[in-house]
């Protein structure tokens, strides 16, 4: 057998497709156990969430004054269906918590999708111009940057009664800047590449220049962070509700749900104590996963280096 046989790569060897980048980060990051365990967690508050109104036979906003105060029903006192108890007014804790939950999800997700939009497509217009359209893009987002999401929220949501579109508009109003600087600083070091000189030079459109080539390039080093931003639009939502700025009764959030059993933790701890834990369990994987990506991220572009 000739040597050139000998080292001639397999069929299956060269066949193989090669992983791409973002591919291996994923690869990488859900062979950690805690991936997997912060994963199955997240989807299991998210199958209670939708599922929990079909399987508990109990309202979230209906009213029993006789049930008020019931404890969960692993304590003397508690009974079926208030598996986690009933507030003051006997409205099943578990269901009120799981629909907080997803008021919160649903706020967290979509003001994230939407600021990052805006802020990348902000970010990129800016870096690939540049000269005075770059400055003035940069010098309005640093003067978004200066204002507190808290004071932003109390202008804007206390002057017309909170809904959560609302609720979105001041969040992605308070967190699109971080994205336009990311996307931006990447934007600078790319548009000086080969690829983005190749694509000037066959005729390509500066529209198709930032679409095509420069924003897939945006993805890996800001893709993660949103994951940890949805995590800190959850606890704003919370923070509006707490003091009667987010979406209002009879609609429950963890914010209101908390802000109404703070009166009563002597004697009923747990109308605080479950949302809390409910919520705290659902930011807690969120986070995980978001850092262990980000974790996975490092190490594949450390290799690739």
């Amino acid at each position: 057998m000739s040597n050139a046989t000998i080292l001639q790569p397999s069929s299956s060897t060269a066949s193989r497709p090669r992983l791409t980048v973002n591919a291996r980060i994923w690869r990488n990051a859900w062979r950690s156990p805690e991936m997997k365990i912060a994963s199955l967690l997240f989807l299991a508050l998210c199958f209670l969430t939708l599922a929990g109104p079909f399987i508990i036979d109990a309202s979230a906003t209906k009213i029993s004054v006789s049930d008020k105060f019931l404890p969960p029903m692993f304590l003397d006192g508690g009974r079926y269906p208030y598996i986690l108890g009933t507030d003051q007014l006997g409205r099943d804790l578990l269901l009120r918590s799981l629909v907080g939950l997803r008021n919160a999800f649903l706020i967290g997700v979509i003001s994230v999708v939407l600021m990052f939009v805006l802020g990348c497509a902000i970010g990129i217009f800016s870096g690939y111009r540049g000269g005075w359209t770059d400055v003035v893009l940069m010098r309005i987002t640093d003067v978004q940057m200066s204002i507190p999401v808290i004071i932003l929220a109390i202008t804007i949501l206390g002057m017309s009664r909170p809904n959560p579109i609302t609720i979105i508009a001041v969040l992605v109003l308070a967190g699109w800047p971080t994205y336009a600087r990311v996307a931006r600083s990447v934007t600078l070091a790319e548009r000086q590449k080969e690829y983005v000189r190749a694509a000037r030079i066959i005729g390509a459109s500066d529209i198709r220049i930032m679409i095509r080539h420069i924003a897939p390039s945006i993805l890996p080093p800001i893709g993660f962070v949103a994951v940890l931003d949805v995590a800190r639009m959850m606890i704003f939502e919370a923070i509006f509700g707490f003091i009667g700025i987010g979406i209002q009764p009879p609609t429950p959030t963890f914010g209101t749900i908390i802000a109404g059993g703070t009166q009563y933790l002597l004697n009923a701890w747990w109308i605080t104590i479950v949302p809390g834990c409910l919520l705290a369990l659902s930011l807690g994987s969120l986070n995980l996963i978001g850092g262990v990506l980000e974790r996975s991220r490092n190490q594949v572009l450390q290799g690739a280096a």
